[in-house]
């Protein structure tokens, strides 16, 4: 008998355990945490994109999808952040020598990361 089958008509495959195929399921339960670039892409979705929100909410596939998201658009955002600061020369140095310099080009740095983020992640056709 094959340790491995797969049922042409459904498409579900099943694996031999103790002389009985079992179903390989897979959980699309996730109940991954979503933080806040993937809430606001979720409103995005719910306010511009209904048949995309309510089509990835019948396939179970809204959580991960959020999870997604909000993974890219974090790591974008540090990403571009660090690239930003160091091309515009922002230091440590800086930071100690000037302060208020050092928070107001922080605060434009971040500011353009985050417009970034959202025209190449969030607010995405």
């Amino acid at each position: 008998m094959k340790k491995y089958i797969t049922d042409e008509k459904t498409g579900i495959s099943y694996t031999l355990v103790n002389g009985v195929y079992l179903p390989n399921l897979i959980s699309t339960k996730t109940n991954y945490e979503i933080g806040p670039w993937g809430q606001r892409h979720l409103k995005w979705l719910k306010d511009c994109h209904k048949i995309r929100y309510t089509s990835l909410l019948t396939q179970c596939k809204l959580n991960s999808y959020l999870h997604e998201v909000d993974f890219r658009a974090t790591e974008m955002y540090e990403r571009l952040v660090r690239q930003l600061a160091e091309q515009q020369g922002i230091t440590e140095q800086l930071k100690a020598n000037d302060m208020m310099a050092w928070v107001q080009a922080m605060n434009n740095i971040t500011n353009q990361a985050r417009e970034i983020v959202y025209n190449e992640v969030i607010y995405v056709r």
